[in-house]
Parts: C-alpha cells; structure tokens; sequence
C-alpha cells in the first residue's frame, strides 16, 4: 500500500473507532499479517483487535507453522469512507426503514435479524408522533426486500458438526445457497419508545428476567458492499448512457441491468444474455414503445463506438466497465491544467498516439503553446512518450516521438491523488473542530438546558435568556464553522465518487486477459 492510503486508514480508524484500534489497525495495515503477541508486544494494547474483526476490518488465518495471525483488510478499511452513500442508497430504495436498516449493520458491523428488526422499529417509534408505533413485521419486511436484492448477506458460521480435534482458532464455513435466506421467525410486536428519567424513578423496580435466546441465534448478518458497488456501477452507466444519446436509451439500459441485478456476479463484465422480447416485456409502463422501436435502439447501442462486442445471436448483453471507462473517466481538471490540456489529453485518449506537429494541428493549438502543455503533462506523467528509431543507432534526427496516454497508470496516479486530497480534507475537518471544541460544547450544553426547559413548559422569557447566553458573534462563528465543516464533507463524498470510478477502471483493466 501507499503512505497516502496507510494515512487514509489510520485517519478513518481513528475517526470511527477511536484511538485503540487506530493504533492496532495502522500496525497490522502496516506490517502484514502478525500473531497476537507481536500486536501486544508492539503497541502495549490487548484484544482491541476483536473490534475489528466484529466489523470486517480484519480477519484471521493459520500459518503452516502454527498458532494464529491477524491481517487488517486495508481495502475494507477505505471504505467506512462510503459509508454514508450506502446508508442513503438504501434510503433511496427502501425508505427510512431500509436506511436505518442498513445504518445499524454497519456500525454494528454483524448482527442477528431479529435484533436488528427490533432496534430498528424502537427508533423509528421514537421519530413517530400521536403515540404512534412501528410493527416488527414492517421492518421484518424491508428486511427480506434487502436480502432478496443481495444488499444483506448472511456472515460464515461454526460448522454444526466440527471435523477433528478443535484448533487455535474456529474454522468458518458460508453455504452460498442459504447466503440470502432470510430465517422464518415469529417477529411479533411493536417498537418501544425509551422511558425517561422521571417515569424510570416512579414505576417501581422489577427483577430482570432471563430472556430465551431469539430464534435465529447465532446467524448473524453483514451489509453486502459489493452489490451496492454494483448498484453504484449500473447508476453510472445509466447516467453516461443518457448523457450519450437520450432517455430512452438509458431506460432501455436500465432495464437490461435490472433483469440481471442479481443473477450477475458484482466483478462480471457482462450481464447475463437477453433476449430482445425479454426486455421489450420487462420495459416500464410508462415508456410505450413497439417491439420495432426497441429493436432500432438496440442495434444503435450495439454499433455504438464506446461499446465494443457486438451481440450474438438473437440475445443482447449489457456491457459494464466500457460504458464507464471513456465516458466517466476523470480528466485532469481545468483549473489544474486549463481546458486546452484537457483538449489534447482527450485527443490523445482518442488517437492513441500523436506527434507534436499532429496534435497541434488536430488540437488546433499554436505551436508554442501545444510544446509547454504537453512537455507539462509530461512532468506530471499524465502524458508519455514513446520513441520509435528509424534506425538501429536511435540517432535523434532520425527517430518517431509519439506522444501517448498510459490510461492504467494515469489511472493509479490519480487515484493516489484522491486518497491524498480526502486525507488532507478530513485533517482540515478534524482541525476546524478542534480549534472551535470549547465553543461547540457550550453550544451542546445550551440546546440541552434549552430541550429540557421545553419539556417541562417554560415561558418563552425564560428561553430567551437561555438563548442570550451565547453572544452574537459567537453564533456567527459557530454559523462560520458548520458551513465549512459542511463543504468539507461534501468535498469528501465528491472526491469518493472519482475513487470509485478509478477504482472500477483499474479493477477491469486487471481483469481483461
């Protein structure tokens, strides 16, 4: 790994989990795989690495020489940074219930069903208002919804029957055909909304009952990110689809992407073969096109340039990574390099390879200045250039200087960026907070006296003097504070999606034999 991404793990780990695990975390991202009494020896902690196996942060394996080692997943680690675009993709797909649904695995990291129902509905009851509650069956359902997608997957489990003596460690096993089954469970009941102080001190004190174990003890479950990467992945393809040629050519695609959504692995490069009377049956009911239409639309996505295999056959297959790699690629910025860089940088994607006297005249750019632009990207190795001699001897005079793009590498180099500017973003975050800590806790202490007065019925006289305790000038800094903290975040989950689309490039460039 690079130190931008070691930085990155260790910032994300501290933010999310404190400065213990940071500390086991950095090490084992680190230095690799090591047993426990190294990680006790080198950071004087113990067993903080049980939070990150709870989370799938790190996981565990036995060497052929014996005993236990524990690896950090550094590439699961990066991805806490997603975390909120997951929780608002489930949103998005399956309301308030999906998103706290989802919100609870993962700062969980594993949980049962039944209890993740359950705390889900005490916290959606607490938002309800008229003494309203949420039935454990609803949520029971939204959670069935988000397994039927691929969203939740089942965590690998003890064998029933353990094979030989027991080892140093538990051997997990994970059954791909029970991966999505969703245990029948009798659910019944409604969510609770929590008792307050006052209530607590007037009921009179019960003795605590010993509650049987749930049903489905001992089956726990985990967010599945890679289909939500693929969810993310089918999004951007409709999206440069539309932008390419028009709506209906991206609901077509859409569509073809849903049919498949989960009979397709998350890494294919295709989906599964359709067939033209297939998606003509699957097309929304809104879009009233003939069989004869959607057929020219086909042909026309087919002979598009972007995508490169033709159909076989009668079937049709929706291309993944193509559609992203030409169209979503992240160019080097305007403001960066100027528009006219990002013209011979797209040139040069498109021609392969170009002499200086060619991209000036195709570029339609002086000559002067074509030579700085380029020599520029050429320090910043946006650029390459490849020689190609005449000659046996390469005499300088008699050589091809081609000027080219290393698509992978500028890939890489720009996803090392990334991870650099979200460091440095959550820096200046953790920074802005710091310096305004003091005031920001007396902000808290004011809304807590202020919600507590409320609850009781104060006059608004008495309020008001509660709110003059904080001055006007430090409500504009505290105003001052929360937009920057904001544009920051926003910054982060911007510069997220470029990770991501580098991300997908670089891992079907890998891929491609």
């Amino acid at each position: 790994m690079t130190q931008a991404e070691i930085k990155l793990c260790s910032l994300l780990l501290r933010e999310h989990f404190g400065e213990i695990v940071e500390r086991v975390g950095t090490l084992l991202v680190r230095a690799g795989a090591q047993p426990l009494r190294m990680l006790v020896g080198d950071t004087g902690l113990s067993l903080e690495q049980c939070v990150l196996l709870q989370h799938n942060l790190a996981t565990f394996q036995l060497p052929k020489r014996g005993g236990v080692e524990y690896e950090a997943r550094a590439e699961r680690v990066l991805r806490v940074l997603r975390y909120p675009r997951y929780i608002y993709a489930a949103k998005t797909l399956y309301g308030d219930t999906g998103e706290l649904l989802v919100e609870e695995l993962l700062l969980n990291g594993k949980m049962t069903m039944s209890a993740a129902v359950r705390k889900v509905a005490d916290r959606l009851t607490e938002t309800m208002e008229d003494g309203r509650t949420m039935d454990y069956a609803d949520v029971s359902s939204t959670f069935v919804r988000l397994a039927d997608t691929h969203l939740v997957q089942r965590c690998p489990l003890l064998p029933e029957t353990p094979q030989g003596p027991p080892g140093p460690a538990p051997t997990l096993v994970l059954d791909e055909k029970e991966m999505y089954t969703v245990p029948r469970l009798n659910l019944s009941g409604r969510g609770k909304r929590r008792r307050s102080c006052e209530e607590e001190e007037e009921g009179e004190p019960r003795a605590k009952k010993q509650k049987p174990p749930p049903e489905d003890d001992g089956i726990y479950w985990q967010v599945n990110l890679e289909r939500f990467h693929q969810h993310f992945r089918d999004q951007a393809i409709v999206s440069a689809v539309a932008n390419r040629m028009d709506q209906t050519s991206s609901e077509i695609v859409r569509t073809m992407l849903r049919m498949s959504e989960v009979t397709t692995a998350s890494g294919a490069p295709y989906t599964q073969p359709l067939s033209s009377n297939e998606i003509f049956r699957s097309l929304p009911a809104g879009y009233n096109i003939s069989k004869q239409v959607l057929d020219q639309y086909l042909t026309l996505l087919a002979d598009d340039p972007v995508r490169t295999p033709p159909p076989s056959g009668v079937s049709w297959t929706g291309l993944f990574t193509p559609f992203l790699t030409p169209l979503s690629f992240f160019f080097p910025p305007p403001p960066r390099f100027g528009s006219r860089c990002a013209r011979i940088f797209r040139l040069l994607l498109r021609k392969k390879h170009l002499e200086q006297k060619q991209v000036e005249d195709f570029a339609m750019i002086p000559a002067k200045e074509a030579k700085e632009m380029l020599y520029r990207m050429l320090s910043e190795n946006f650029v390459a250039l490849q020689e190609i001699p005449k000659t046996p001897d390469h005499a300088p005079s008699r050589t091809f200087y081609l000027y080219t793009v290393n698509v992978p590498a500028s890939a890489r180099m720009l996803l090392h960026r990334c991870y650099k500017s979200v460091a440095n973003l959550m820096e200046r975050r953790q920074f802005e907070t710091k310096e305004n800590k003091r005031l920001l806790e007396k902000s808290q202490r004011v809304e807590a006296i202020l919600a507590s007065m409320q609850a009781t019925g104060a006059e608004a006289a008495q309020l008001q003097e509660i709110e003059e305790m904080i001055t006007a000038p430090e409500r504009q800094q505290l105003e001052n504070l929360k937009r920057n903290v904001n544009k920051l975040d926003a910054s982060e989950n911007q510069v997220d999606e470029t990770i991501f689309v580098l991300e997908s490039f670089i891992h079907s460039t890998i891929r491609k034999p």
